[in-house]
């Protein structure tokens, strides 16, 4: 099933994000996650995709085995160092196993570097190159705090123009804290003519070692309610990861009652993460 379609539906939408092992040494436990986390029914899984490709055939896999679960899978695809062969090569192996959605990146750079020769810059020339192999639905990643390589909102939307000219039909944030910024961006979005559905990404801070990650990277706005939880719970795991799953939960619930039909959930390949949210949602999603 193509996750358009699935996100334009009637009912609300609530997918689950896993990603691959680095090394085979984790594959089965990585594949045994992605399936509990399958047998939880979402409206569709995404699957990602390792920097420069390092996981590819991990991320084919899992895809294939969450398909074979009756549940829609969607697969990361990064361009920043592949080559024009490599992703059509790539191409045919996923509509070879029948995944019929991608969600097109550019991908972070390489800790070694960029090559010498670059194929692709961005990811509105992936998901150019996806549209003209044809058969998938293609996906894009956007920012409601802006792209951290803009200049500027205008400049960040004017790239997001660009990708869904390109062939993007949806588009997926990356992780907020605060749904009023999410509701800004979406206005952003409204007023300039953009009219795609965006899917909310949502993730449940359950540990100490993700909120230092988040605030060392991801240059996202924490708000005080947030922060307030982190310094009462941050240093009692498990009541961390009771109140996060809570301040999701609370999240995903707002965006739902105020329109935002298609919720995804970064949740780190936890199935217990998933089904925590997934049974506090259990009436809301009927």
């Amino acid at each position: 099933m193509k996750v358009i379609d699935i996100i334009n539906g009637r009912k609300p939408s609530l997918s689950f994000e896993v990603f691959p092992p680095k090394t085979s040494d984790n594959f089965e436990s990585v594949m045994n996650a992605a399936i509990k986390i399958a047998k939880l029914e979402p409206s569709f899984m995404s699957v990602t995709y390792g920097a420069g490709g390092g996981t590819s055939e991990y991320t084919t896999d899992i895809a294939e085995a969450i398909a074979n679960t009756g549940v829609t899978p969607i697969a990361h695809l990064s361009c920043i160092s592949s080559t024009k062969e490599q992703i059509h090569n790539l191409l045919s192996t996923l509509k070879a196993r029948k995944i019929e959605n991608i969600l097109a990146l550019r991908g972070d750079i390489p800790k070694e570097g960029l090559p010498e020769k670059m194929e692709y810059h961005y990811a509105s020339e992936l998901a150019s190159e996806i549209r003209e192999f044809g058969g998938f639905c293609i996906g894009g990643a956007c920012y409601p705090e802006n792209h951290p390589e803009s200049r500027n909102s205008t400049e960040d939307i004017d790239n997001l123009k660009k990708k869904i000219e390109c062939g993007c039909e949806f588009l997926t944030t990356q992780m907020f804290f605060d749904n009023n910024i999410l509701y800004n961006f979406m206005y952003r979005l409204y007023r300039t003519g953009v009219n795609v559905p965006v899917v909310a990404g949502i993730m449940p801070v359950t540990n100490a070692i993700q909120i230092k990650r988040i605030c060392s990277i991801s240059g996202n706005t924490l708000p005080q309610r947030f922060l307030r939880l982190v310094d009462r719970y941050g240093d009692k795991p498990e009541a961390m990861k009771q109140a996060g799953i809570a301040y999701a939960t609370e999240q995903i619930i707002d965006l739902f009652a105020n329109g935002v039909n298609a919720v995804h959930v970064y949740s780190m390949n936890k199935p217990d993460v998933a089904a925590a949210i997934r049974n506090n949602l259990s009436e809301i999603l009927k």
